[in-house]
C-alpha cells in the first residue's frame, strides 16, 4: 500500500475509533436525542459539566455519576461517567441503579393525586379516616421550669392531621435523624426506621409518639410521606410496591424502579458510594436494597436509574401524560407544583427548600426567579434524595435534569454547580 495512504488510513481509523469511545460515555438515549443547539444549548457550555464531573471523580470525591439534560423532549446532554462500584472496575452505566431516597417523594405524590382524580382520595380528609390511630395523637411542647429544667408536655391536637398535610409535610410529624429536640429524641429512643416493622406496622408504632408541632401549622421534614404510603394502601387495598406498579412502574416502563432489588443479575448494577461516604445523617448508613426488609418506605426506600426515573418527569413535563396514555390531568401536575404554604404556614431552620421557594404536593417550588443563590425560573420544581440524587423540572423553559450519583457528602453543593452550569450554557 502506498505510505500516504496508510498514513491517511491510520489516521481515519483514529478519528473513527475517537468518535466511538465519545459515543460511548454519550450513551445511546431512550428518549429521542438533538444536538445541543437545536434545543437552545451551547454544546462547549454543556460538556463543561463532564469535564466537571471527570474532575471530581479524578480527585476521588465520588465514584461516578450520570446526568441527563432534556429539553423539548428530547436528550440535549447525557453523559455516565466514573465508576459504578469504587470496588468494582464497572464503568458507571445508564442502567445502573441508584438509591433514591427522598425522590420517592415525588413519585408516591403523584399515586395520590391519581386517586384523589377518581375520587378514592381527598385531601381535606383527616388521616384518621384512613389510620384510625392517628385521631388522638397529642403534640409534644417544650417547657422550661425555674430551675431551667426542660421537659415535655403532651396536648390535645387544635386540628386534625389531613392528606394534605402528608403532602405538604406540615403534618406535625418529624423525622428523628437531624434535629434537635425532645420529640426528635423521643423518635431516637423509639427506635422509629431501625425494626424490621412492615407499612402498617411502621405507622402504628409512629402513633404512639408525639407531633412535633400542631397539624397545619409549620413545614417540617418529616415521614409524612410515609404514612401517605399507608394512607394509599389502605384507600386502595393494595400493597404500595403493588400500586406504584401498576399505576406508574409498569405503564412508564419504570422497568428498574423498586423497593428492593432481589435479583442477581440487578445487583450487580448497583450503584455504591466512597467507603468513607456512607453516612447520610446522624449515624444512618446506607441501606442495603439487596436485603429485601418488610417495609416499603414511601418517604425514601425506592432504587431507580437515569433512564426510568426521565420517563416519569417527561410524564409530569407533559402535563401528566406521555406516550399516548394519561397520568393526570394537566390541572392537577399544575395544582401540585404550586405552592400550598402560603403565609399562614411557619418555616424552620431546617427549611429544606430554601429561600425563593415554597412548597407544592411532594415538590419545592420555585416562587421567584432570585432570592435563592442559585439560577432557576420561576415555577420550577425539584427534589432530590439524601444518598446525592437529584432532579428538577423547569416549566417555563420546557427542561428537566436527572442526576444520578452516590455521595451523601457532596449532594448539596453538586445541586448547584450543575443548576448553574446547565442554566450558564442555555442560551435561548
Amino acid at each position: 500500500m502506498h505510505p500516504t495512504r496508510s498514513a491517511r488510513g491510520l489516521r481515519a481509523w483514529l478519528f473513527a475509533a475517537s468518535l466511538l469511545a465519545a459515543a460511548s460515555s454519550l450513551w445511546a438515549q431512550p428518549l429521542p436525542a438533538a444536538r445541543p443547539e437545536e434545543l437552545g444549548f451551547s454544546a462547549e457550555r454543556l460538556d463543561r459539566v463532564g469535564q466537571w464531573l471527570e474532575s471530581e471523580v479524578a480527585a476521588r470525591r465520588i465514584p461516578g455519576a450520570v446526568v441527563m439534560v432534556v429539553r423539548n423532549g428530547r436528550v440535549a446532554y447525557g453523559r455516565s461517567i466514573g465508576q459504578q462500584d469504587p470496588a468494582s472496575p464497572r464503568p458507571m452505566g445508564r442502567d445502573s441503579i441508584f438509591r433514591i431516597y427522598s425522590m420517592t417523594k415525588p413519585i408516591v405524590s403523584v399515586a395520590a393525586m391519581m386517586m384523589v382524580e377518581e375520587g378514592k382520595l381527598l385531601l381535606e380528609a383527616p388521616v384518621a379516616r384512613y389510620i384510625p390511630s392517628f385521631a388522638n395523637l397529642k403534640v409534644g411542647v417544650e417547657k422550661t421550669d425555674a430551675s431551667g429544667a426542660v421537659s415535655l408536655e403532651l396536648v390535645p391536637m387544635r386540628r386534625q392531621m389531613t392528606v394534605q398535610d402528608l403532602l405538604r409535610h406540615t403534618s406535625g410529624l418529624t423525622y428523628g435523624f437531624f434535629g434537635n429536640s425532645l420529640v426528635k429524641k423521643a423518635y431516637l429512643d423509639a427506635r422509629v426506621g431501625a425494626d424490621d416493622l412492615n407499612t402498617a406496622d411502621f405507622v402504628e408504632k409512629l402513633a404512639t409518639l408525639p407531633l412535633h408541632y400542631q397539624p397545619g401549622s409549620t413545614w417540617d421534614y418529616s415521614y409524612s410521606t410515609d404514612v401517605l404510603g399507608r394512607v394509599l394502601e389502605v384507600a386502595s387495598g393494595q400493597s404500595l410496591e403493588s400500586l406504584l406498579r401498576a399505576r406508574l412502574f409498569a405503564p412508564l416502563g419504570m422497568k428498574d424502579t423498586s423497593f428492593y432489588v432481589p435479583e442477581p443479575a440487578r445487583q450487580a448494577r448497583i450503584a455504591e458510594p466512597l467507603a468513607d461516604d456512607r453516612s447520610i445523617g446522624a449515624g444512618a448508613a446506607f441501606n442495603d436494597p439487596r436485603v429485601v426488609r418488610k417495609f416499603e418506605s414511601g418517604g425514601g426506600g425506592l432504587v431507580s436509574t437515569a433512564d426510568d426515573y426521565s420517563r416519569f418527569l417527561l410524564m409530569m413535563a407533559n402535563g401528566g401524560t406521555l406516550d399516548g396514555r394519561r397520568y393526570l390531568s394537566p390541572k392537577t401536575v399544575e395544582y401540585m407544583t404550586s405552592d400550598h404554604l402560603g403565609t399562614a404556614v411557619a418555616t424552620t431552620p431546617l427549611y429544606l427548600p430554601g429561600a425563593g421557594y415554597g412548597f407544592g404536593l411532594g415538590f419545592a417550588v420555585r416562587k421567584v426567579t432570585g432570592e435563592a443563590p442559585y439560577l432557576a425560573a420561576a415555577g420550577e420544581y425539584n427534589w432530590g434524595g439524601a444518598g446525592g440524587t437529584y432532579m428538577w423540572v423547569d416549566p417555563k423553559n420546557n427542561m428537566f435534569v436527572v442526576f444520578m450519583m452516590q455521595s451523601p457528602k457532596q449532594r448539596v453543593p453538586y445541586r448547584s454547580i450543575l443548576r448553574n452550569m446547565v442554566y450558564g450554557a442555555m442560551e435561548r
